[in-house]
């Protein structure tokens, strides 16, 4: 073997930096109850968790190695597969656990419907839904998508609102750091203000949603008031609730 090989190609390796959108999830203890909540928001919205990259935030938890470590069996189990662990003490970390992750920029928690799903807030009483208050106009970027957006696809713009000139199929997904415009027939999933904006709303010509959130606060379709379905809506927070109006 020639020890003294000399590497003739030259081109360098190329290394790129990039940004990906990533969803956390917040476990609670005990985790049998939170992983029924989670079950419970999947199965009400198909294909949530599909083919999106999960960082996990245990920070606080009082666990250990073996519980997160089948706490991240139970969410593979769910097809909800594990990018990363974020605020995990090194006693945690293992070659059998997901890398730690550091400095991502601080969002909105992702959380089921409080509605619906946390029994701490059932008979909670539902914020009127009357005109929101004035708020201060927010210069913010701005995408308009010309055309449907398909069943399987996904636009994400976490800088700013989005516009939809056209409907968003079933299976189809629209997230947004600001607010979201649908012109059109929206039945896929819609989650604006996904980067901390509580002032983001959500409005569509045709509202057949899956799933709507803003700022980490879902609804599903199963929670949506009946009278909204097929109507013109805006969709904004007042507090810890999402609230809509007609359009019409």
């Amino acid at each position: 073997m020639n020890m003294n090989k000399v590497l003739t190609d030259t081109r360098p390796i190329r290394l790129k930096g990039r940004s990906f959108l990533a969803l956390v999830l917040t476990p609670e203890l005990p985790f049998e109850g939170w992983l029924a909540r989670l079950d419970d928001l999947a199965a009400r919205s198909a294909g949530f968790f599909l083919r999106r990259p999960i960082v996990l935030d245990v920070e606080g938890l009082d666990i250990d190695r073996s519980q997160l470590k089948e706490l991240i069996g139970e969410l593979g189990n769910r097809s909800v597969r594990v990018l990363g662990v974020d605020g995990a003490r090194s006693s945690l970390l293992g070659a059998d656990i997901p890398p730690a992750l550091t400095g991502g920029r601080e969002a909105s928690d992702f959380e089921a419907p409080a509605e619906t799903t946390v029994d701490a807030d059932q008979g909670k009483p539902e914020a009127p839904a009357h005109d929101p208050e004035p708020q201060p106009v927010r210069t913010m970027p701005s995408i308009i998508i010309s055309q449907p957006v398909r069943s399987g696809q996904s636009v994400v713009f976490p800088e700013g609102d989005v516009t939809i000139v056209g409907s968003v199929a079933s299976g189809a997904e629209v997230v947004a750091g600001g607010s979201i415009h649908v012109y059109g027939t929206l039945r896929g999933r819609a989650l604006a203000g996904s980067v901390g904006n509580s002032s983001a709303r959500i409005f569509c010509s045709k509202l057949e949603a899956e799933l709507l959130a803003i700022d980490g606060l879902y609804k599903t379709a199963e929670d949506l008031e009946p009278h909204l379905r097929g109507q013109a809506v805006q969709l904004w927070l007042e507090g810890d609730a999402i609230v809509a109006k007609t359009l019409n």
